[in-house]
């Protein structure tokens, strides 16, 4: 019977669960905590008590978070117990190897789909409350950047002439990319990972710069979020030190997790509309077309 391995997340760390089999039971206080695996996250029917492995339906490898339900005191940490137990040593069981405790989950934030969600993003991860109000001030950082050095910032590189792009990234109809998020990761000295769920890679904006800090954003294909780490005191963390690379694999998980999963926008099929003329349009490319016809360049997410 081939041995298992989970991860267990909760509030209060990360524990590496090894040498479990499919007839290893889950024994945790329902009316306390939930678990959950996958992406997004699903609670699991661990309404029984003593369901095997196999019952419950996990697999090799996948990640378990524990979460506290709002009527309980204190969390209760999930138990995987061996038909075959071996002694106890200090509260755990001696066939369950534990993996190094890292305090906190790594979080996804909702920010609003109002076409100003990477700016927003990146002012939670700054200051770690959601303002929607501050993408009007890095639109201007943007543009204040892209006029001084039309050289660098050519109409090959915007799409459009300099002065144009200026004009058009200070709309509050207007996205941010690549580019925008490399102009904010030198002005504020910070090294921006964008976790990229539709290719599940990670794009580091500063990698070159030897920045001594990071922030993770999340991005879809056409949605960003920010991430942060949920820490057992009920705190966030959103700046990480550049040489953790535990959390930065931790986010590498997630972008992995969400591509399986499917979680991110086709940009073939995603729905836009023209905030010019109110047109709707289906995918990148029949956006791209209009504003070709028409010289509209102002697109709204639907």
């Amino acid at each position: 019977m081939s041995a298992l391995a989970f991860k267990v997340k909760s509030k209060n760390g990360q524990q590496v669960l090894k040498d479990l089999t499919s007839e290893s039971t889950v024994d945790v206080s329902v009316e306390r905590v939930c678990v959950l695996c996958g992406f997004p996250p699903k609670a699991l029917d661990i309404s029984n008590d003593h369901k095997t492995l196999s019952e419950v339906g996990l697999k090799t490898g996948e990640t378990l978070i524990v979460e506290e339900k709002a009527s309980a005191p204190q969390p209760a940490p999930a138990a995987v117990t061996n038909p075959d137990p071996k002694p106890v040593e200090n509260g755990v069981a001696s066939h369950e190897t534990i993996g190094p405790c890292r305090p906190g989950i790594l979080m996804k934030k909702v920010v609003p789909s109002d076409n100003s969600c990477l700016f927003t993003s990146i002012g939670f991860v700054l200051n770690g409350n959601v303002d929607t109000s501050v993408h009007s001030l890095m639109r201007q950082i943007i543009a204040v950047e892209v006029a001084g050095d039309p050289e660098t910032y050519n109409e090959a590189m915007l799409g459009k002439p300099n002065s144009e792009y200026c004009n058009w990234i200070q709309q509050p109809s207007s996205w941010g990319g690549a580019i925008e998020v490399a102009i904010l990761s030198r002005f504020y000295g910070l090294e921006m990972d964008v976790v990229d769920t539709s290719n599940a890679i990670i794009n580091r904006f500063g990698e070159d710069k030897n920045y001594g800090q990071r922030v993770f954003l999340l991005f879809d294909g056409v949605h960003y979020d920010p991430l942060y780490l949920e820490q057992s005191d009920g705190g966030i963390q959103t700046i990480f030190p550049s040489e953790d690379m535990e959390v930065f694999l931790e986010a590498e998980q997630l972008a992995h997790e969400a591509k399986s999963s499917r979680q991110f926008t086709d940009l073939n099929k995603f729905t836009l509309k023209c905030m010019v003329c109110d047109k709707f349009l289906t995918g990148q490319v029949e956006a791209q077309k209009h504003a070709k016809e028409t010289h509209h360049t102002s697109f709204g997410e639907v």
